[in-house]
């Protein structure tokens, strides 16, 4: 444990600025780490699971990405505990050094066609190490910051903490773009994903430096000379029922519904643009960091008001505004990015009619399994394809159809045919069926020149604002709920079971959902169903604590 000096130093004076700046400046350098892989999920699924079938990839390179977000609550434990014995600033010191290490060697890392099933196995473990290291640093900052904030202005300080993950992931995307425009996409595609994860290198150095300058907690300097500080942090976290209740109600009274709310807002809608409605990847990125960076602003206005009308309804609200939107929103955001495909779904529905039995969910985690039932075709080609498609049952042991409007094409059973006959057959068919999809005005990807870019800036913007609303208050309610000698192990474990489980599973969770019921909205239902309930539970069950101490 460190020693803190007797006198603890104010919470309010000319250093304010440095804390907040300090304790941003690094949380803003580990989002940009942590998002990167999100926002290049897809050349990282060619790069390290080229091994497997590309739906199969998809799903891999976002299984990998969630990875990360389900140990944080494992390092949320780890470091905690350690911020509450050790110290925050000295825990999130290094946290930072291991998230900024392990980012830097995803850079260096050689692919699936080079090293084999070793490429997947080193890119998991790197994701692992920045979950750990993640778990532990937004519980440290959270706390650092809000025990400097004056009374009255917790809500307004702890804001500009929350700005950072949305930042880190609008750096993530600036940098992406200026590789990409630099170099040129082939070029991008075969080494330049590798330049944003190298430049890490020297925000690490950025970071350190900044937060190197900065004095302990005053609140934690005091509470060790006077000899307050716990000595079993997890036990009298997790081992009281007094205290282990408010953190269960932390979870699902506040962050589970703010998580799925952010990563609706930030990451899903990425996901939703580029993977489904087939926008191209550089013109997805602009059009969500532009959407970041006209939404960000309303962290700190969201922080300010709740400072004036308290943590819960500004947090709550968010959580029922977007439950009860998201679906028209992302339904106008498919009008508004590809009208041409929005046009086919509505006067030409596609209907795959087939034997249920004869259809399976096609995830294959080794790369084995062939597909090739006559649903089994169908599906994944229309999958491929991005086509929303309804399911209708046949008489048992019927082949496979696909209904588009008006016309029929029938499908083929493939399960006995030589390997190389099934490969021609397929190919053939899946033409056959691209052109019927195409005759019935379905595009093989959207039109940059169709596409609203004022509209679709603008139903992003809506999403981020949702974003801002439930997260900019949530450090200051989380701070505020629990005592200061168990605080940052208190408050890190829900946030980060709310936000490394339920938010950083949504990505994967939704798209398995829209790849198996061929309904492109039907992945909504898990973060409207979520945000609900926590609108719920935080009404009836969560005390409004704005305003309270924090020293004690």
């Amino acid at each position: 444990m460190v020693a803190a000096t007797a006198g603890a130093p104010a919470r309010v004076g000319g250093r304010t600025w440095l804390v907040i700046g300090g304790a941003s400046a690094g949380t803003v350098f580990e989002w940009y780490d942590f998002y990167l892989y999100g926002s290049l999920a897809g050349f990282i699924s060619e790069q390290f699971f080229s091994g497997v079938n590309a739906t199969t990839g998809y799903i891999f390179a976002l299984l990998a990405f969630a990875a990360g977000f389900a140990v944080r609550p494992f390092g949320a434990l780890v470091f905690g505990r350690l911020g509450d014995l050790w110290g925050r600033k000295n825990t999130f010191l290094v946290t930072m050094v291991l998230m900024g290490l392990s980012t830097f060697a995803v850079g260096l890392l050689p692919s699936y066609a080079k090293i084999g099933v070793a490429a997947p196995i080193a890119l998991i473990l790197m994701r692992l190490i920045q979950g750990l290291a993640l778990g532990g640093e937004y519980g440290g900052a959270a706390t650092y910051v809000a025990e400097h904030a004056p009374e009255g202005k917790r809500g307004l300080y702890t804001s500009w903490i929350q700005i950072t993950a949305t930042f880190g992931l609008f750096l993530s995307l600036v940098v992406i773009l200026l590789v990409r425009g630099r170099i040129g996409e082939d070029a991008f595609k075969a080494w330049g994903w590798r330049v944003p994860f190298l430049v890490s290198a020297a925000l690490l150095a950025v970071s350190m430096w900044i937060r190197l300058r900065l004095n302990e907690s005053p609140v934690f300097q005091k509470m060790v000379a006077e000899g307050k500080a716990s000595k079993k942090p997890l036990a009298e976290s997790f081992g009281q029922w007094s205290n282990l209740k408010l953190v269960i109600l932390a979870l699902a009274g506040l962050t589970a519904g703010q998580a799925v709310v952010w990563y609706t807002g930030q990451f899903y809608s990425l996901f939703f643009l580029e993977k489904i409605l087939k926008v191209d990847g550089a013109l997805t990125n602009s059009l969500v960091a532009i959407a970041l960076l006209l939404g960000t602003p309303f962290f700190v206005v969201f922080g300010w008001l709740s400072d004036k009308i308290g943590r819960k309804p500004v947090i709550l609200a968010g959580c029922l505004l977007a439950a009860a939107t998201y679906f028209p929103i992302f339904k106008a955001i498919t009008v508004a990015a590809n009208p041409d495909l929005a046009a086919a779904t509505s006067h030409a529905p596609v209907t795959v009619v087939a034997d249920p039995a004869d259809c399976a969910f096609q995830f294959d985690p080794v790369g084995k399994q062939v597909f090739a039932s006559s649903c089994d075709l169908a599906k994944s080609a229309l999958a491929g394809a991005g086509v929303s498609y309804a399911n209708q049952a046949a008489p048992a042991g019927a082949v496979a159809v696909v209904r588009i409007g008006g016309a029929v094409v029938p499908s083929f059973r493939g399960e006995l045919l030589p390997a190389a006959q099934l490969k021609t057959q397929k190919a053939a068919w899946t033409k056959s069926l691209g052109a019927s999809l195409k005759s019935a005005g379905y595009p093989a990807k959207a039109d940059p020149a169709k596409l609203n870019r004022p509209l679709v800036v603008g139903l992003l913007w809506l999403l981020v604002l949702y974003v801002t609303m439930v997260y900019g208050p949530v450090a200051a309610a989380l701070v505020e709920m629990f005592p200061a000698r168990i605080r940052y192990t208190s408050m890190s474990l829900p946030y980060h079971i709310g936000n490394g489980w339920f938010g950083g599973f949504l990505p994967t969770t939704a798209f398995a959902m829209v790849a198996a019921t061929g309904n492109i909205y039907y992945g909504l239902w898990y973060p409207v169903t979520v945000a609900a309930l926590t609108a719920v539970i935080g009404f009836f069950f969560v005390k409004e604590m704005r305003g309270a101490p924090i020293e004690a």
